[in-house]
């Protein structure tokens, strides 16, 4: 991590030559700006720069959708102001003197935070949490796949026909490792030399599917590292020629990947969900169990801030790592939610986010549901043994994102936690891509009809 005093020396040994000032879509990307190095330290880090407010709401071909109230062609798509949160400013390790910083959007007139940019959402959770008394920790998870291919090859045949990095399974086995370690170690080096840092990488379930995983942190912290984590690993791959991808299920033979949530409150240096109240198989505090609680009990509310895309639905099938039903035990991986650790390490797992996650709107999500159960005392079900999967008696996750969409809409609770301006702003969102989808003409409609329809 650099301070601005650090930056203005490596700028003046010409050691940094361009800082990128940037802040994150509805879907996670990184949008912004490249600055020359000295305009930046002389000018921007102070004042921030300006950004076209249609940025918030593009879909992914970056096309300005009609419909939304926070911009549009009626308002003209005036700007919006970036400010640069300087404790996010870092080497982008992985770039040519390169730093990077991330912004906070606001409003270019009144200066107030925009209410519907992802950063600005999680903000507005993590302050509720200091208003009870608590600072809130997080972690996450994130699984993707490796593949030989470059992005320009794997786009121009189609994405099809890619060549995994591995070619069996090779869940933790370090000889399947060994043979991306070009790869793995070269984005462990970087992201530990931007500001990132790393615990460990093991191969996962799939075919060529990797799991990386970084240090817990603060909650917005941890966001900020998420998103550098998931740039850095494309960029890097872009420049070795091969790809990877977060797509939550990347093909229907193979493991999704995840966005595993961590989460803990805690209060005075001290982890407020440890106790000595015994819960089922946990010795916890009332925190942990009704925060526990609240995150069960609004899963419905928010399932599009963990499960954003078509493509994150198809995650959720029995069987295969990822989870179908709403319960909760303790350490048992069938399940939507697992509790982990004792004592200082007790935390909460919510298993359903898909690594296509936005991480400040899934955050914000597992926060504001948990401290609502907090607020109103809210109880957890009874802690499940055994094979969730097999429990068909169990409330399942969404089908699709249309339905969870609905639910989202509808959702008083969620009104409530975000304001009614972002529930309206991203119900538009979630069915401009659901409307996207369906509109579209797949492989899978030309293979099943062209011939014999």
């Amino acid at each position: 991590m650099l301070s601005a005093e650090r930056l203005r020396e490596l700028v003046a040994q010409d050691q940094i030559e361009t800082v990128i000032v940037a802040f994150t879509d509805h879907y996670g990307r990184l949008t912004g700006k490249r600055y020359d190095a000295e305009m930046f330290v002389e000018d921007t880090i102070n004042h921030g720069t300006h950004g076209c407010d249609y940025l918030l709401t593009v879909d992914m071909e970056m096309e300005p959708v009609p419909g939304y109230k926070f911009a549009n062609w009626e308002l003209g798509y005036g700007d919006f102001h970036l400010v640069p949160d300087l404790n996010t400013l870092r080497v982008a390790s992985w770039l040519d003197k390169t730093a990077l910083v991330l912004c906070d959007v606001r409003n270019e007139k009144t200066h107030a935070a925009v209410s519907v940019a992802p950063r600005s959402i999680l903000r507005r959770q993590i302050e509720a949490a200091r208003n009870l008394g608590f600072e809130s920790f997080a972690a996450s998870e994130l699984e993707y796949y490796l593949f030989q291919n470059s992005y320009r090859e794997a786009a121009a045949d189609g994405w099809r026909n890619l060549e995994p990095a591995g070619w069996y399974l090779e869940d933790y086995h370090i000889l399947q490792g060994t043979r991306t370690e070009a790869y793995t170690a070269a984005v462990r080096h970087h992201l530990k030399h931007s500001g990132v840092p790393v615990e460990n990488s093991k191969g996962e379930w799939g075919l060529g599917q990797h799991e990386l995983n970084v240090r817990y942190a603060e909650a917005l912290e941890m966001a900020d590292r998420h998103v550098v984590y998931k740039q850095c690993l494309k960029e890097v791959a872009d420049a070795m020629g091969v790809s990877v991808t977060f797509m939550a299920k990347f093909a229907q033979d193979r493991a999704g990947s995840s966005c595993h949530i961590h989460f803990s409150l805690w209060r005075d240096g001290r982890n407020a969900f440890a106790g000595d109240k015994q819960f089922g198989p946990v010795k916890c505090s009332d925190e942990f169990r009704w925060f526990l609680g609240g995150w069960m009990a609004h899963v419905y509310d928010v399932t599009p801030f963990y499960a954003p895309t078509i493509n994150s639905y198809k995650r959720f099938v029995d069987g295969s790592w990822a989870p179908t039903r709403l319960a909760w035990s303790y350490d048992n991986r069938t399940g939507g939610f697992r509790v982990v650790g004792h004592d200082q390490s007790l935390r909460i797992e919510c298993r359903i986010p898909g690594a296509d996650a936005n991480p400040y709107l899934a955050f914000a999500a597992s926060l504001a549901s948990g401290l609502d159960g907090v607020a109103n005392k809210i109880e957890p079900p009874e802690c499940f043994t055994g094979d969730i999967y097999a429990a068909k008696h169990l409330p399942r996750v969404p089908y699709t994102l249309s339905e969870a969409t609905d639910k989202f809409a509808a959702s008083d609770f969620a009104k409530r936690a975000f304001g009614e301006d972002v529930v309206e702003h991203y119900t538009h969102f979630f069915r401009t891509e659901q409307a996207a989808f369906n509109s579209a003409v797949t492989d899978w409609e030309r293979k099943r009809y062209f011939e014999r329809i």
